[in-house]
Protein backbone atom coordinates (compact mmCIF):
# COMPACT_ATOMS: atom_id res chain seq x y z
CA UNK A 1 0.00 0.00 0.00
CA UNK A 2 1.47 3.30 -0.68
CA UNK A 3 1.56 6.07 1.28
CA UNK A 4 -0.24 9.22 0.98
CA UNK A 5 2.89 11.40 -0.03
CA UNK A 6 3.80 8.87 -2.70
CA UNK A 7 0.13 8.62 -4.20
CA UNK A 8 0.46 12.51 -4.44
CA UNK A 9 2.97 12.37 -6.19
CA UNK A 10 1.22 11.22 -9.74
CA UNK A 11 0.75 14.34 -11.20
CA UNK A 12 3.39 16.01 -9.40
CA UNK A 13 4.86 19.00 -12.13
CA UNK A 14 1.20 19.52 -13.92
CA UNK A 15 -0.07 23.00 -12.95
CA UNK A 16 -3.53 24.02 -13.58
CA UNK A 17 -5.42 27.23 -14.51
CA UNK A 18 -9.15 27.69 -12.99
CA UNK A 19 -10.90 30.47 -14.16
CA UNK A 20 -12.92 31.44 -11.01
CA UNK A 21 -12.44 30.61 -7.13
CA UNK A 22 -16.01 29.27 -6.24
CA UNK A 23 -16.43 25.96 -4.22
CA UNK A 24 -17.00 23.64 -7.54
CA UNK A 25 -13.46 25.04 -8.35
CA UNK A 26 -12.30 24.75 -5.21
CA UNK A 27 -13.19 20.99 -4.81
CA UNK A 28 -11.37 20.95 -8.21
CA UNK A 29 -8.34 22.33 -7.00
CA UNK A 30 -8.56 19.91 -4.24
CA UNK A 31 -8.64 16.51 -6.30
CA UNK A 32 -5.94 18.07 -8.81
CA UNK A 33 -3.79 18.80 -5.55
CA UNK A 34 -4.78 15.44 -3.96
CA UNK A 35 -2.86 13.70 -6.99
CA UNK A 36 -0.36 15.94 -7.13
CA UNK A 37 -0.67 19.36 -9.06
CA UNK A 38 -0.56 22.69 -8.37
CA UNK A 39 -3.52 25.08 -9.43
CA UNK A 40 -3.22 29.30 -10.01
CA UNK A 41 -7.20 30.33 -9.78
CA UNK A 42 -7.53 33.50 -12.41
CA UNK A 43 -10.41 34.99 -11.40
CA UNK A 44 -11.81 37.11 -7.66
CA UNK A 45 -13.42 34.31 -5.44
CA UNK A 46 -16.95 34.73 -4.77
CA UNK A 47 -17.62 36.38 -1.63
CA UNK A 48 -21.11 34.63 -0.54
CA UNK A 49 -19.92 30.76 -0.74
CA UNK A 50 -23.17 29.69 0.59
CA UNK A 51 -25.48 31.37 -1.95
CA UNK A 52 -22.73 29.77 -4.76
CA UNK A 53 -23.50 26.16 -2.98
CA UNK A 54 -27.26 27.02 -2.52
CA UNK A 55 -27.19 27.63 -6.86
CA UNK A 56 -25.10 24.60 -7.62
CA UNK A 57 -28.03 22.95 -5.51
CA UNK A 58 -30.76 24.87 -7.12
CA UNK A 59 -29.38 24.32 -10.71
CA UNK A 60 -28.64 20.17 -9.87
CA UNK A 61 -32.33 18.50 -9.82
CA UNK A 62 -31.55 17.37 -6.69
CA UNK A 63 -33.31 19.58 -4.54
CA UNK A 64 -37.16 18.27 -5.71
CA UNK A 65 -35.77 14.98 -5.11
CA UNK A 66 -34.70 15.76 -1.57
CA UNK A 67 -37.12 15.73 1.19
CA UNK A 68 -41.00 14.57 2.49
CA UNK A 69 -43.32 14.00 -0.23
CA UNK A 70 -46.31 16.14 1.57
CA UNK A 71 -44.05 19.18 1.93
CA UNK A 72 -41.46 21.50 0.21
CA UNK A 73 -38.21 19.85 -0.87
CA UNK A 74 -35.00 20.77 0.65
CA UNK A 75 -31.59 21.95 -0.18
CA UNK A 76 -29.14 19.14 0.63
CA UNK A 77 -26.64 18.80 3.22
CA UNK A 78 -23.01 20.28 2.69
CA UNK A 79 -22.02 21.09 -0.89
CA UNK A 80 -22.24 17.62 -2.83
CA UNK A 81 -23.52 19.17 -6.35
CA UNK A 82 -20.67 21.94 -6.24
CA UNK A 83 -18.53 18.31 -5.61
CA UNK A 84 -19.76 16.66 -8.26
CA UNK A 85 -19.36 19.65 -10.83
CA UNK A 86 -15.64 19.91 -9.34
CA UNK A 87 -14.63 16.65 -10.10
CA UNK A 88 -16.08 16.76 -13.79
CA UNK A 89 -14.26 20.31 -14.30
CA UNK A 90 -11.02 18.11 -13.32
CA UNK A 91 -11.28 15.70 -15.57
CA UNK A 92 -11.56 17.96 -18.67
CA UNK A 93 -9.16 19.92 -17.60
CA UNK A 94 -6.83 16.13 -17.24
CA UNK A 95 -8.53 15.12 -20.79
CA UNK A 96 -7.32 19.09 -21.95
CA UNK A 97 -11.23 19.23 -23.82
CA UNK A 98 -14.22 20.59 -23.30
CA UNK A 99 -15.47 17.05 -23.35
CA UNK A 100 -19.70 16.77 -22.69
CA UNK A 101 -20.60 20.19 -23.89
CA UNK A 102 -23.03 21.65 -22.17
CA UNK A 103 -23.48 19.24 -19.69
CA UNK A 104 -22.70 20.04 -15.85
CA UNK A 105 -20.95 17.18 -13.38
CA UNK A 106 -24.16 18.86 -10.85
CA UNK A 107 -26.33 17.54 -13.35
CA UNK A 108 -25.35 14.53 -13.87
CA UNK A 109 -26.19 13.15 -10.42
CA UNK A 110 -30.07 13.66 -11.09
CA UNK A 111 -30.04 12.52 -14.52
CA UNK A 112 -31.95 8.37 -13.85
CA UNK A 113 -34.68 10.82 -11.78
CA UNK A 114 -35.24 12.44 -15.12
CA UNK A 115 -35.34 9.72 -17.20
CA UNK A 116 -37.74 8.08 -14.99
CA UNK A 117 -39.46 10.81 -13.78
CA UNK A 118 -38.71 9.87 -9.89
CA UNK A 119 -39.96 11.92 -7.20
CA UNK A 120 -38.78 12.71 -3.35
CA UNK A 121 -40.71 10.12 -0.93
CA UNK A 122 -38.91 11.31 2.26
CA UNK A 123 -38.18 7.99 3.82
CA UNK A 124 -38.25 5.82 0.63
CA UNK A 125 -35.70 6.21 -2.08
CA UNK A 126 -36.71 8.06 -5.34
CA UNK A 127 -36.39 4.47 -6.93
CA UNK A 128 -38.79 2.96 -4.05
CA UNK A 129 -36.23 -0.03 -3.48
CA UNK A 130 -34.62 1.28 -0.51
CA UNK A 131 -36.21 2.34 3.08
CA UNK A 132 -35.17 3.74 5.90
CA UNK A 133 -36.83 1.85 9.15
CA UNK A 134 -37.10 3.18 11.99
CA UNK A 135 -35.44 0.86 14.98
CA UNK A 136 -35.55 0.89 19.05
CA UNK A 137 -32.90 3.33 19.10
CA UNK A 138 -31.76 4.50 15.65
CA UNK A 139 -32.96 4.52 11.39
CA UNK A 140 -31.79 1.73 9.06
CA UNK A 141 -31.74 1.55 5.52
CA UNK A 142 -32.68 -1.65 3.93
CA UNK A 143 -32.53 -1.50 -0.06
CA UNK A 144 -34.21 -4.81 -1.65
CA UNK A 145 -33.35 -3.88 -4.92
CA UNK A 146 -32.77 -7.37 -6.42
CA UNK A 147 -35.49 -10.62 -6.21
CA UNK A 148 -32.85 -12.57 -4.34
CA UNK A 149 -33.06 -9.80 -1.67
CA UNK A 150 -36.07 -10.59 -0.39
CA UNK A 151 -35.84 -14.44 0.03
CA UNK A 152 -32.78 -13.32 2.32
CA UNK A 153 -35.38 -11.70 4.65
CA UNK A 154 -36.35 -14.84 6.59
CA UNK A 155 -32.76 -15.74 7.80
CA UNK A 156 -32.38 -11.84 8.26
CA UNK A 157 -35.15 -11.54 10.68
CA UNK A 158 -35.03 -15.07 12.51
CA UNK A 159 -33.78 -13.44 15.60
CA UNK A 160 -36.04 -10.89 16.17
CA UNK A 161 -38.39 -10.68 18.95
CA UNK A 162 -41.23 -10.95 17.01
CA UNK A 163 -41.79 -14.82 15.72
CA UNK A 164 -44.78 -13.65 12.65
CA UNK A 165 -44.96 -15.56 9.78
CA UNK A 166 -42.01 -14.83 7.21
CA UNK A 167 -42.35 -11.83 5.32
CA UNK A 168 -44.15 -11.74 2.11
CA UNK A 169 -42.59 -10.02 -1.07
CA UNK A 170 -43.13 -6.40 -1.37
CA UNK A 171 -44.56 -6.70 2.65
CA UNK A 172 -42.53 -3.42 3.97
CA UNK A 173 -45.08 -3.10 7.03
CA UNK A 174 -44.17 -6.30 8.07
CA UNK A 175 -40.77 -5.32 8.18
CA UNK A 176 -41.13 -2.20 9.75
CA UNK A 177 -43.10 -4.02 12.55
CA UNK A 178 -40.32 -6.96 12.91
CA UNK A 179 -37.03 -4.36 13.34
CA UNK A 180 -38.66 -1.68 15.48
CA UNK A 181 -37.98 -2.95 19.02
CA UNK A 182 -34.32 -4.37 17.46
CA UNK A 183 -31.22 -2.64 18.11
CA UNK A 184 -29.73 -1.60 14.55
CA UNK A 185 -25.97 -2.42 14.77
CA UNK A 186 -26.94 -6.37 14.95
CA UNK A 187 -29.29 -6.13 11.95
CA UNK A 188 -26.45 -4.76 10.05
CA UNK A 189 -24.14 -7.22 11.08
CA UNK A 190 -26.12 -10.05 10.47
CA UNK A 191 -27.31 -8.77 7.13
CA UNK A 192 -24.04 -7.74 5.51
CA UNK A 193 -23.61 -11.63 6.45
CA UNK A 194 -26.08 -12.31 4.68
CA UNK A 195 -25.04 -10.22 1.42
CA UNK A 196 -27.81 -7.78 1.89
CA UNK A 197 -27.04 -4.30 1.22
CA UNK A 198 -28.07 -2.15 4.33
CA UNK A 199 -26.81 0.65 6.82
CA UNK A 200 -27.72 2.03 9.78
CA UNK A 201 -27.75 6.30 9.49
CA UNK A 202 -25.90 8.18 11.37
CA UNK A 203 -22.75 9.55 11.12
CA UNK A 204 -19.78 8.33 8.48
CA UNK A 205 -16.54 8.38 9.81
CA UNK A 206 -14.06 11.19 8.47
CA UNK A 207 -12.91 10.03 4.70
CA UNK A 208 -10.16 12.38 4.06
CA UNK A 209 -9.34 10.87 0.65
CA UNK A 210 -11.42 9.67 -2.19
CA UNK A 211 -9.99 7.29 -3.34
CA UNK A 212 -6.83 4.62 -2.24
CA UNK A 213 -4.24 3.59 -4.02
CA UNK A 214 -4.68 -0.41 -3.18
CA UNK A 215 -1.51 -1.31 -4.98
CA UNK A 216 1.16 0.33 -6.90
CA UNK A 217 2.20 -0.64 -10.43
CA UNK A 218 5.40 0.49 -12.68
CA UNK A 219 5.30 3.26 -14.67
CA UNK A 220 5.37 3.65 -18.32
CA UNK A 221 6.07 6.59 -20.60
CA UNK A 222 3.74 9.65 -19.53
CA UNK A 223 0.62 9.89 -22.10
CA UNK A 224 -0.91 13.39 -23.32
CA UNK A 225 -4.33 13.98 -23.91
CA UNK A 226 -5.87 14.35 -25.97
CA UNK A 227 -3.54 13.28 -28.67
CA UNK A 228 -3.48 9.19 -26.97
CA UNK A 229 -6.27 6.88 -26.56
CA UNK A 230 -6.20 4.44 -24.01
CA UNK A 231 -7.95 1.18 -24.02
CA UNK A 232 -10.52 0.64 -21.49
CA UNK A 233 -11.92 -2.55 -20.49
CA UNK A 234 -15.55 -2.00 -18.97
CA UNK A 235 -16.25 -5.21 -16.86
CA UNK A 236 -18.83 -2.97 -14.55
CA UNK A 237 -22.31 -2.97 -14.74
CA UNK A 238 -24.78 -0.50 -13.41
CA UNK A 239 -24.33 2.88 -12.79
CA UNK A 240 -21.10 3.71 -10.83
CA UNK A 241 -18.81 1.86 -12.93
CA UNK A 242 -20.20 2.03 -16.38
CA UNK A 243 -20.80 5.97 -15.81
CA UNK A 244 -16.45 6.11 -15.61
CA UNK A 245 -16.18 4.53 -18.48
CA UNK A 246 -18.91 6.96 -20.72
CA UNK A 247 -16.90 9.56 -19.26
CA UNK A 248 -13.52 8.55 -20.64
CA UNK A 249 -15.07 7.43 -23.75
CA UNK A 250 -15.59 10.91 -24.01
CA UNK A 251 -12.64 11.75 -23.34
CA UNK A 252 -11.27 9.89 -26.19
CA UNK A 253 -10.66 6.51 -24.67
CA UNK A 254 -11.89 3.41 -26.64
CA UNK A 255 -14.10 1.40 -24.54
CA UNK A 256 -14.91 -2.30 -24.77
CA UNK A 257 -17.78 -3.52 -22.61
CA UNK A 258 -17.63 -6.88 -21.49
CA UNK A 259 -20.55 -9.02 -20.19
CA UNK A 260 -21.11 -12.51 -19.42
CA UNK A 261 -23.51 -14.55 -21.11
CA UNK A 262 -25.30 -16.11 -18.67
CA UNK A 263 -25.40 -12.69 -16.47
CA UNK A 264 -24.89 -9.53 -18.72
CA UNK A 265 -25.37 -6.30 -17.30
CA UNK A 266 -28.87 -5.97 -14.89
CA UNK A 267 -29.09 -2.06 -16.41
CA UNK A 268 -30.26 -3.54 -19.32
CA UNK A 269 -33.40 -4.84 -17.66
CA UNK A 270 -34.20 -1.17 -16.79
CA UNK A 271 -34.83 1.84 -18.69
CA UNK A 272 -33.96 2.29 -22.35
CA UNK A 273 -32.75 6.04 -22.20
CA UNK A 274 -30.55 5.40 -19.27
CA UNK A 275 -28.72 2.66 -20.42
CA UNK A 276 -28.50 4.18 -24.32
CA UNK A 277 -26.80 7.00 -22.11
CA UNK A 278 -24.24 5.65 -20.57
CA UNK A 279 -23.37 2.53 -22.82
CA UNK A 280 -23.76 4.23 -26.58
CA UNK A 281 -20.44 4.02 -28.50
CA UNK A 282 -18.91 1.11 -26.32
CA UNK A 283 -18.42 -1.93 -27.87
CA UNK A 284 -20.17 -5.03 -26.76
CA UNK A 285 -18.41 -8.40 -26.04
CA UNK A 286 -20.22 -11.47 -24.65
CA UNK A 287 -17.96 -14.14 -22.96
CA UNK A 288 -19.03 -17.36 -21.92
CA UNK A 289 -17.36 -17.15 -18.26
CA UNK A 290 -18.75 -20.42 -17.05
CA UNK A 291 -16.18 -21.98 -19.62
CA UNK A 292 -12.58 -22.30 -19.57
CA UNK A 293 -12.30 -20.60 -23.06
CA UNK A 294 -14.11 -17.50 -22.39
CA UNK A 295 -12.10 -17.09 -18.60
CA UNK A 296 -8.63 -17.37 -21.30
CA UNK A 297 -10.49 -14.52 -23.25
CA UNK A 298 -11.14 -12.37 -20.66
CA UNK A 299 -7.44 -12.91 -19.21
CA UNK A 300 -6.03 -12.47 -23.09
CA UNK A 301 -8.08 -9.13 -23.34
CA UNK A 302 -7.10 -7.57 -19.69
CA UNK A 303 -3.49 -8.18 -20.84
CA UNK A 304 -4.16 -5.88 -23.13
CA UNK A 305 -6.53 -3.05 -21.62
CA UNK A 306 -4.90 0.40 -20.51
CA UNK A 307 -7.70 0.72 -17.67
CA UNK A 308 -9.78 -1.68 -16.03
CA UNK A 309 -13.12 -0.82 -14.41
CA UNK A 310 -15.01 -3.02 -12.40
CA UNK A 311 -17.17 -3.15 -9.97
CA UNK A 312 -17.47 -6.65 -8.68
CA UNK A 313 -16.37 -7.77 -4.78
CA UNK A 314 -12.70 -9.53 -5.02
CA UNK A 315 -13.45 -12.93 -4.24
CA UNK A 316 -15.93 -12.88 -7.39
CA UNK A 317 -12.99 -11.91 -9.79
CA UNK A 318 -11.15 -14.42 -7.90
CA UNK A 319 -13.31 -17.11 -8.80
CA UNK A 320 -12.96 -16.00 -12.23
CA UNK A 321 -9.08 -16.45 -12.15
CA UNK A 322 -8.46 -12.99 -12.20
CA UNK A 323 -5.84 -11.29 -10.02
CA UNK A 324 -5.65 -7.87 -10.73
CA UNK A 325 -3.42 -7.44 -7.98
CA UNK A 326 -0.65 -9.76 -10.04
CA UNK A 327 -1.68 -8.30 -13.69
CA UNK A 328 -1.44 -4.72 -12.54
CA UNK A 329 2.41 -5.75 -11.02
CA UNK A 330 2.86 -7.35 -14.37
CA UNK A 331 2.14 -4.56 -16.56
CA UNK A 332 3.51 -1.15 -16.45
CA UNK A 333 1.20 1.29 -16.46
CA UNK A 334 -1.91 -0.99 -16.45
CA UNK A 335 -4.86 1.31 -14.28
CA UNK A 336 -6.90 -0.77 -12.45
CA UNK A 337 -10.02 0.80 -11.13
CA UNK A 338 -11.72 -1.26 -8.75
CA UNK A 339 -15.65 0.41 -7.42
CA UNK A 340 -17.07 -1.40 -4.70
CA UNK A 341 -19.77 -0.43 -1.70
CA UNK A 342 -17.38 -0.21 0.95
CA UNK A 343 -13.65 -0.23 -0.85
CA UNK A 344 -11.27 -3.83 -0.70
CA UNK A 345 -10.62 -3.82 2.96
CA UNK A 346 -11.53 -6.03 5.29
CA UNK A 347 -14.16 -6.22 7.06
CA UNK A 348 -16.26 -4.10 4.33
CA UNK A 349 -14.45 -5.95 1.36
CA UNK A 350 -17.13 -8.43 0.77
CA UNK A 351 -20.66 -6.13 1.95
CA UNK A 352 -23.03 -5.57 -0.76
CA UNK A 353 -24.06 -1.51 -1.52
CA UNK A 354 -26.04 0.31 -3.83
CA UNK A 355 -26.00 3.92 -4.33
CA UNK A 356 -28.71 4.67 -1.76
CA UNK A 357 -28.18 2.60 0.81
CA UNK A 358 -24.04 3.84 0.43
CA UNK A 359 -25.49 7.15 0.71
CA UNK A 360 -27.14 6.80 3.78
CA UNK A 361 -23.63 4.60 5.12
CA UNK A 362 -21.81 8.10 4.26
CA UNK A 363 -24.22 10.26 6.39
CA UNK A 364 -25.91 11.78 4.12
CA UNK A 365 -29.09 10.89 4.90
CA UNK A 366 -28.90 11.72 8.69
CA UNK A 367 -27.53 15.04 7.45
CA UNK A 368 -30.27 16.28 5.59
CA UNK A 369 -32.94 16.07 8.45
CA UNK A 370 -33.77 14.86 11.40
CA UNK A 371 -35.60 11.65 11.19
CA UNK A 372 -33.64 11.44 8.02
CA UNK A 373 -34.74 11.12 4.64
CA UNK A 374 -33.05 10.31 1.40
CA UNK A 375 -31.29 12.94 -0.74
CA UNK A 376 -32.05 12.82 -4.13
CA UNK A 377 -31.62 9.52 -6.18
CA UNK A 378 -28.72 6.91 -5.46
CA UNK A 379 -25.86 9.66 -4.70
CA UNK A 380 -23.33 7.15 -4.25
CA UNK A 381 -23.30 6.11 -7.64
CA UNK A 382 -22.65 8.83 -9.87
CA UNK A 383 -20.57 10.87 -7.56
CA UNK A 384 -18.34 8.00 -7.88
CA UNK A 385 -18.35 7.20 -10.93
CA UNK A 386 -17.32 11.29 -11.53
CA UNK A 387 -14.50 10.72 -9.24
CA UNK A 388 -13.35 6.91 -10.34
CA UNK A 389 -12.72 8.71 -13.97
CA UNK A 390 -10.98 11.18 -12.52
CA UNK A 391 -8.01 8.84 -11.07
CA UNK A 392 -8.40 6.92 -13.85
CA UNK A 393 -7.57 9.11 -16.42
CA UNK A 394 -5.08 11.26 -13.93
CA UNK A 395 -3.16 7.84 -13.34
CA UNK A 396 -3.01 6.56 -17.14
CA UNK A 397 -1.89 10.39 -18.12
CA UNK A 398 0.81 9.98 -15.54
CA UNK A 399 1.91 6.73 -17.56
CA UNK A 400 1.80 5.37 -13.84
CA UNK A 401 0.06 1.87 -12.89
CA UNK A 402 -1.98 0.85 -10.36
CA UNK A 403 -4.76 -0.37 -8.38
CA UNK A 404 -7.36 2.28 -7.65
CA UNK A 405 -9.68 1.50 -4.69
CA UNK A 406 -12.72 3.56 -4.65
CA UNK A 407 -15.67 3.13 -2.46
CA UNK A 408 -19.64 4.33 -2.91
CA UNK A 409 -19.29 5.08 0.81
CA UNK A 410 -15.87 6.50 1.24
CA UNK A 411 -16.59 8.65 -2.32
CA UNK A 412 -20.02 9.90 -1.03
CA UNK A 413 -18.63 10.95 2.71
CA UNK A 414 -15.69 12.77 1.30
CA UNK A 415 -17.66 14.87 -0.66
CA UNK A 416 -20.04 15.12 2.04
CA UNK A 417 -17.25 16.54 4.29
CA UNK A 418 -16.41 19.30 2.19
CA UNK A 419 -17.37 22.17 3.53
CA UNK A 420 -20.00 20.92 5.81
CA UNK A 421 -20.99 23.59 8.22
CA UNK A 422 -21.98 25.82 4.89
CA UNK A 423 -25.24 27.38 5.52
CA UNK A 424 -28.58 26.30 3.64
CA UNK A 425 -31.07 27.52 2.38
CA UNK A 426 -35.01 27.51 2.76
CA UNK A 427 -36.95 26.11 -0.18
CA UNK A 428 -40.29 27.91 -0.34
CA UNK A 429 -43.20 28.08 -3.75
CA UNK A 430 -46.22 26.74 -4.68
CA UNK A 431 -47.76 24.12 -7.51
CA UNK A 432 -44.05 23.19 -8.13
CA UNK A 433 -42.80 26.64 -8.53
CA UNK A 434 -39.87 26.20 -5.49
CA UNK A 435 -37.21 28.58 -4.78
CA UNK A 436 -34.55 28.58 -3.10
CA UNK A 437 -33.46 31.43 -0.81
CA UNK A 438 -30.10 31.87 0.63
CA UNK A 439 -29.65 35.04 2.40
CA UNK A 440 -31.71 37.78 0.92
CA UNK A 441 -31.30 36.27 -2.44
CA UNK A 442 -33.26 33.30 -4.07
CA UNK A 443 -32.73 30.79 -6.73
CA UNK A 444 -35.35 29.28 -9.13
CA UNK A 445 -35.24 25.34 -8.17
CA UNK A 446 -34.85 23.29 -11.19
CA UNK A 447 -36.06 19.76 -12.38
CA UNK A 448 -33.74 17.12 -12.89
CA UNK A 449 -32.11 16.94 -16.89
CA UNK A 450 -30.99 14.09 -18.55
CA UNK A 451 -29.12 14.37 -21.85
CA UNK A 452 -29.92 11.84 -24.15
CA UNK A 453 -28.03 9.75 -26.07
CA UNK A 454 -27.83 10.02 -30.22
CA UNK A 455 -27.73 6.86 -30.77
CA UNK A 456 -28.62 3.31 -28.87
CA UNK A 457 -26.44 1.14 -26.79
CA UNK A 458 -25.62 -1.98 -28.87
CA UNK A 459 -27.11 -5.29 -28.07
CA UNK A 460 -25.08 -7.37 -26.46
CA UNK A 461 -22.04 -9.19 -28.22
CA UNK A 462 -22.40 -7.06 -31.26
CA UNK A 463 -18.47 -6.70 -31.80
CA UNK A 464 -17.61 -9.96 -30.00
CA UNK A 465 -16.91 -11.54 -33.19
CA UNK A 466 -14.95 -8.66 -34.66
CA UNK A 467 -12.71 -8.32 -31.36
CA UNK A 468 -11.97 -12.11 -31.03
CA UNK A 469 -10.73 -11.59 -34.48
CA UNK A 470 -8.67 -8.18 -33.71
CA UNK A 471 -6.91 -9.22 -30.89
CA UNK A 472 -6.70 -12.80 -31.53
CA UNK A 473 -8.31 -14.40 -28.88
CA UNK A 474 -7.81 -17.97 -28.08
CA UNK A 475 -10.62 -19.96 -28.66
Amino acid sequence: MDSPADTAATLAGLAFTLPAATPAWDYCAALLRGLGATSTCAGAREPDTAFQVAADWAHSGLVPLTGPPDGPPRQGPGCIPSCARGALDALRLLAGTALLPGCDGATVLGERAALLNLQRRGAVSANGSCRLLRTRDGWLALNLAREDDWQLLPAWLAATAHQEPHTAPGDWAAIEQRVADEVPQPLVERGRLLGLPLAAAGTAPPAPTWFRLHCAGARTTPRQMPRDRPLVIDLSALWAGPLCAHLLQAAGARVIKIECRGRPDGARRGNAAFFDLLNAGKESVLLDFAAASGRRQLAALLTRADIVIEASRPRALRQLGVDAEALVTASPGLVWVAISGYGRREPGANWTAFGDDAAVAAGVAAATSDPPVFCGDALADPLTGLHAAVAALAFWRSGRGGLLDLSLRDTTAHCLQFLPDVPRGAVAGEHGAWHLHSGDRRIAVQAPVARRSDSPAPRPGTHTARIVHEFRLPC
